[in-house]
């Protein structure tokens, strides 16, 4: 039986409302409506009666009740012995390339210097891969592209972004997208920005490598969209036509995000981090 699943039961029991009981978790109200309905389905039995006032308990809900109060207690019990120790053992960090590219090393760096005897992980990908590693517990923090949108997740803290669309400096770029893999935030958002412009390209490509987008947007093969921090680490700054989106057309941060019930015992430290 999920726990997740109990807690969000257990929230709902304790406040009579699924709306109060959404506001406790940080959840949409839809959200635990259909946790609730999920749990009621994969025990078979109706949980709560719905009054005009709320929600009660049914007499199989006043059952499960008092075992899931039990163990809901044990795993966040649980979740404290492991994550909230006097100092973080292991830190699994998730990171988009184009994160990796400009600030991850710094990031890392700083720090291994304020805890020493913190064991560091990176694993890299697309803003749509790392939050699944984040989402499946897989990382512990994430650095994606875009505001997290999984209410699961919580932003601890935010790096500003200049986006621009890049093109070839010598004649016309052919009108074609170039990409960082399939799942890639600014690649995303280029598709919908030209849709909403009306304008169509021809195809799009993908690229494993940032260098190698950059280079086939040098010669003319096609356009893209990054931050401009990125294309000036990668030397790519002067050889380039860069036009500037503003923050109303295209507001995309790097956010450094977790999990909501699963916040690192440095989150303080990660959320004030200057580096």
């Amino acid at each position: 039986m999920d726990s997740n699943l109990l807690k969000v039961f257990v929230a709902v029991a304790n406040n009579k409302s699924i709306s109060l009981g959404a506001q406790e978790l940080g959840f949409a109200q839809s959200n635990v409506t259909s946790r609730i309905k999920q749990l009621e389905k994969s025990i078979g039995q109706a949980l709560f009666h719905r009054v005009p006032k709320g929600v009660i308990l049914t007499q199989e809900g006043e059952k499960l009740f008092k075992h899931a109060v039990e163990i809901v207690h044990k795993v966040e019990d649980a979740i404290l012995d492991m994550q909230n120790i006097e100092e973080q053992k292991k830190l699994i960090v998730g990171s988009t390339d184009c994160n990796a590219a400009v600030r991850i090393s710094s990031f890392l760096m700083k720090l291994h210097e304020d805890y020493p005897n913190t064991q560091l992980e990176l694993l890299t990908g697309t803003t749509r891969d790392v939050t699944q590693l984040l989402l499946n517990y897989k990382v512990d923090i994430a650095f994606i592209s875009g505001e997290p949108k999984d209410e699961e997740l919580m932003v601890l803290k935010k790096y500003e972004e200049e986006i621009a669309i890049l093109e070839t400096k010598k004649g016309k770029s052919q009108n074609v997208v170039l990409s960082f893999k399939e799942g890639c935030a600014y690649d995303e958002f280029l598709k919908n920005y030209y849709k909403e412009k009306g304008i169509q390209t021809e195809k799009s490509l993908a690229f494993g490598s940032l260098e190698t987008i950059l280079a086939c947007v040098k010669s003319g093969m096609g356009k893209t969209l990054l931050p401009t921090n990125l294309v000036e680490k990668l030397g790519f700054k002067d050889e380039l036509k860069i036009t500037k989106l503003n923050k109303n057309t295209a507001y995309i941060p790097t956010c450094l995000v977790c999990r909501k019930d699963y916040i690192p015992k440095i989150a303080d430290y990660l959320k004030n981090l200057e580096f």
